[in-house]
């Protein structure tokens, strides 16, 4: 298949959507797929979104984006994220008529509530419901965020798992003696991700523990809590192998998030053997109950303690049952895709019209074939 994806979060944004993402990218070709993906990085003007530097809002893309949907003519096309990119992109699917799929990766809404008092979390909601309900079906990783949102009002809602990379995150490059904790008291509870006030890590280093607290990672919470915190140790961005050796050598990974909507870092940790402390909320409520990989508890520190009685064995065992190779070959499967026939003629009908875009040419699918997805 010749797959489309859109989305404003790409390299060299570090974040569990961007891993996501490049990792469903290279299973897809590898598995045989043409993938294009129409990404922030490919020249728009962009301005940083505020409070997130880190992703940039792309203006004036919408005629690029229209170009390279036409040159490439996909079977399938999704839509990643919900920011200038995705909205381009939606617009000029629903000009067409030609479905899309969508998916769900961030809690906008109370990322939103959490740096803006003042904007109701209902406004949040209104805006994602409009961008969402539009396309064939949404995305999402886990039950638990599936029912949340099927009770605000989302529809069409399908599932897509998650994987880990377990050849780079393995127990083996475990040190306890000698490894990135060496000097520090033991046991070692680590958090790794973006250091932000959405994270909820306050949470966790207001936690009474024993030993001795690691934040690994960066953001814009950093120097206020490193100023706050001062026995707490903050080590900084770590990437690849280093990352793996700060979950691999912690006892165990405390992940106090109450936002996002799965958490890769929970994967990736349980990958290495350390098993996961976490509140019952979306993410470590899904994956950790009864896998013997971690707990969950109302009282984190109930949890973080009880991690440390866990076997590290059946702790990667589980990781093991994550892949993403099923995470890339769900994700084809749920991609809404036009009757062949039918797309066939929608592009040659475009390109006989030639430079002249802003055409109002749709997609004609007989009503006895719209509900066949696989063409």
């Amino acid at each position: 298949m010749r797959i489309m994806l859109v989305t404003d979060a790409w390299e060299p944004q570090v974040n569990g959507v961007v891993r996501t993402l490049t990792k469903t990218v290279d299973e897809c070709r590898a598995m045989g797929h043409e993938v294009e993906v129409i990404h922030p990085g490919l020249g728009y003007r962009s301005f940083p979104l505020p409070t997130y530097p880190e992703i940039r809002m792309s203006i004036g893309a919408k005629g690029d984006i229209e170009h390279r949907i036409r040159d490439f003519e996909p079977d399938g096309i999704h839509i990643a994220t919900e920011g200038s990119l995705g909205q381009a992109a939606r617009s000029l699917c629903l000009k067409w008529a030609w479905p899309y799929s969508t998916s769900y990766h961030t809690k906008f809404p109370e990322y939103v509530k959490e740096r803006f008092w003042f904007i109701p979390l209902a406004a949040g909601y209104w805006f994602m419901r409009r961008f969402h309900n539009t396309g064939g079906c949404m995305m999402v990783a886990t039950p638990s965020m599936r029912d949340d949102l099927a009770n605000k009002g989302f529809k069409n809602i399908i599932p897509w798992a998650r994987g880990v990379d377990t050849e780079l995150f393995r127990p083996q490059i475990r040190d306890e003696k000698e490894g990135v904790y060496k000097g520090l008291a033991r046991p070692i509870f680590v958090n790794v991700g973006r250091v932000a006030p959405e994270k909820n890590i306050e949470t966790f280093l207001e936690t009474d523990l024993p030993g001795t607290k690691v934040v690994v990672g960066d953001g814009p919470a950093m120097e206020v809590l490193q100023k706050k915190y001062p026995d707490i140790v903050f080590t900084g961005p770590k990437f690849g192998d280093d990352l793996a050796r700060y979950f691999a050598d912690a006892d165990v990974f405390v992940f106090p998030s109450l936002t996002d909507t799965f958490g890769l870092v929970i994967l990736e940790s349980m990958a290495c053997g350390t098993p996961v402390a976490g509140f019952k909320v979306p993410g470590p409520k899904d994956i950790i109950p009864g896998s013997e990989a971690g707990a969950i508890d109302d009282d984190l520190a109930k949890a973080a303690l009880a991690c440390l009685k866990l076997d590290r064995k059946k702790v990667r065992a589980y990781a093991e049952t994550y892949s993403w190779k099923s995470c890339a070959e769900e994700f084809v499967e749920n991609l809404e895709v036009p009757p062949m026939p039918e797309r066939r003629r929608f592009w040659k009908r475009l390109r006989r019209l030639g430079g002249k875009f802003g055409s109002k040419v749709r997609l004609r699918i007989p009503s006895r074939l719209r509900r066949n997805k696989r063409g």
